[in-house]
């Protein structure tokens, strides 16, 4: 499609609309993996870009215009900077704008030369949610006009997730984003949320009213012995970063991007 398009997964019964931060939750964590698979061309499917059927599109078009940002994906050897920025020349309010939306500003701090400071094959020097986060950077530094992120925030404190779910749907506002996740603090900000069960659409809906009509779906994702508590509103882009774009050097290009 020249433009943005619903993306449809036959399979599941899964819809993406365009423009709108999407949800899939599933009892099953592979089963929406899967789905996120087959929307980004990962796997052989019937799934259709507007009108036309993703496996009829050029591989490369299809790449560049849709990013699977997956949770265990390679973070190769080099500066936090040319981790981070992949192919592309970045901006310092770029890069200070996505490291900000992950909350990892903690990292290039903590780091003893920031963004120059050296990152070891696979992350090795990080711990798990900080090698999260910065996965989290580099999707959104390549600025994708559709992002599909599996379980994006599942490595970090409830306290940063609330804050990272808060920002990421600020920053790709007006943009097709979709995630994989059970976490009320992250599908409370998705405008929309698809449950699945056994890899179909059982739901669709607010997160507020999955959760009221939905025995299932609250089951599943509430924390709270009755829910009430956990509609993920409180506590949003709340403390442990300032608020504004970190003051970063200009980014250069990295030999290899890391993010499928």
């Amino acid at each position: 499609p020249e433009g943005p398009a619903v993306l449809r997964d036959p399979r599941s019964g899964v819809e993406v609309v365009p423009g709108q931060l999407t949800a899939l939750v599933s009892a099953r964590p592979a089963e929406s993996a899967a789905v996120v698979d087959r929307l980004g061309r990962f796997a052989g499917s019937a799934a259709t870009w507007g009108a036309v059927r993703l496996d009829e599109l050029p591989l490369a078009e299809v790449r560049g215009r849709i990013l699977v940002a997956d949770n265990e994906a390679e973070l190769f050897a080099g500066t936090l900077r040319e981790v981070l920025a992949g192919r592309r020349d970045r901006t310092e309010e770029a890069i200070g704008d996505a490291v900000r939306t992950a909350m990892a500003e903690d990292i290039v701090r903590g780091l003893p030369a920031g963004l120059d400071s050296p990152v070891e094959a696979r992350g090795r020097n990080l711990s798990g949610g900080q090698r999260q986060r910065l996965r989290l950077v580099r999707a959104l530094l390549a600025d994708p006009e559709v992002l599909l992120a599996v379980e994006p925030t599942s490595a970090v404190d409830a306290h940063t997730e609330a804050a990272v779910a808060a920002r990421l749907h600020a920053a790709r506002a007006g943009r097709t984003t979709v995630v994989t996740s059970t976490s009320p603090l992250l599908l409370a900000r998705a405008d929309t949320v698809c449950f699945l069960v056994d890899g179909r659409v059982a739901a669709v809906g607010s997160h507020r009213r999955l959760l009221d009509e939905q025995p299932g779906y609250r089951r599943l994702v509430a924390r709270g012995e009755d829910g009430t508590d956990e509609y993920g509103t409180d506590g949003a882009d709340g403390g442990g970063a300032d608020g504004g774009a970190l003051p970063l050097p200009r980014a250069v290009p990295a030999a290899e991007k890391g993010t499928r």
